[in-house]
């Protein structure tokens, strides 16, 4: 069978046609046949881009500013104002943790991009 008779998301065989929209009942993905030749290109710009607090873009190695009081859960430990973060590392956090990094006297702290600045 050839790749145009295939899901372009699970490579199923079983797709139907509904109108001008190709239907693979298996994984429920949609798709027009012009936008199946352009899906590798639309992975490759669906990168996450993480912002700070004022909207700048932030990446790995950066230098960063708390710019509010940060609690840390089960611990009496705060993260005060102004406390400089060096050599953060981005992370994909489910709970919107996208930053690891170190904090002197803390050690090892998942952030939060819109709790920092850009330093």
């Amino acid at each position: 069978m050839n790749a145009e008779k295939l899901c372009p998301k699970c490579e199923s065989e079983n797709i139907y046609q509904d109108g001008n929209l190709w239907i693979c009942p298996e994984c429920a993905h949609e798709w027009t046949p012009e936008s199946s030749k352009d899906a590798p290109a639309e992975t490759d710009s669906q990168t996450h881009v993480v912002r700070d607090a004022h909207g700048n873009i932030l990446a790995d190695g950066d230098s960063l500013t708390v710019i509010k009081e940060l609690k840390i859960k089960g611990s009496s430990s705060v993260v005060k104002v102004g406390t400089k973060v060096k050599n953060i590392r981005l992370v994909d956090g489910g709970d919107g943790h996208d930053i690891a990094c170190k904090i002197d006297g803390i050690g090892a702290i998942n952030l939060k991009s819109e709790f920092v600045k850009k330093a």
